[in-house]
């Protein structure tokens, strides 16, 4: 079960985020390992949401999901984040090859109170997991249809806030990039009541 903040059927704006960033981590391990961006050997499987998902066992790479998310969660639980977009680039051109998008949407939950820190949600943990575990069979099932990445790639992690953000020092703005010829693929949505999460993958069609 998730270690959200939650009390029975009650959860918090801050348990939602929680929520969030653990399915983020789970499924940038898995779109890592699925894309093939490092090699297999490297990966390590865990069990999560009733799957059997692959972690990276790079300390490089956990250190640096582990800075990114836990700032993400902070301004999630503030609903300071549109966004947050995982690209695949070429690690020599630079070349964006495939952006994995996580959009975000705030949600009224149970409660019309007016301060949305103080909203709830009585979901159930449960059900959310389940709708979790749907997205995460699709990321898997991506492979399927996903042009191969045939060389040698690297990834970055881009979160989208409102212009008035104060951003962390060693952090830096980032400029829009273009996927030529880019298909796109919506997969299913999950809704903690509190925020919405659609998944997207965009993904250059080789000629």
């Amino acid at each position: 079960m998730s270690s959200a903040q939650a009390t029975k059927n009650c959860i918090t704006l801050k348990g939602s985020a929680q929520i969030i960033v653990d399915y983020l981590k789970y499924g940038i391990h898995s779109i890592l390992f699925q894309r093939g961006v490092y090699p297999s050997d490297k990966f390590e499987a865990t069990q999560q949401y009733g799957l059997t998902i692959l972690m990276s066992k790079d300390p490089r790479i956990t250190t640096f999901l582990q800075n990114v998310l836990s700032q993400t969660e902070e301004w999630l639980s503030k609903n300071m984040i549109r966004k947050v977009s995982m690209v695949i680039t070429n690690a020599h051109s630079k070349e964006v090859l495939e952006c994995w998008e996580f959009k975000m949407e705030a949600e009224k939950g149970d409660n019309q109170v007016a301060d949305p820190s103080q909203r709830t949600s009585s979901k159930d943990l449960t059900r959310i997991q389940n709708e979790i575990r749907e997205v995460m069979r699709q990321i898997s099932a991506s492979v399927s249809y996903l042009p191969l990445l045939d060389c040698i790639c690297a990834f970055d992690l881009k979160i989208h806030t409102p212009g008035n953000t104060e951003i962390p020092a060693k952090w830096g703005e980032s400029e829009a990039f273009v996927i030529p010829n880019a298909q796109s693929v919506q997969l299913r949505s999950f809704s903690t009541g509190l925020h919405k999460v659609e998944t997207v993958v965009n993904y250059k069609l080789n000629n």
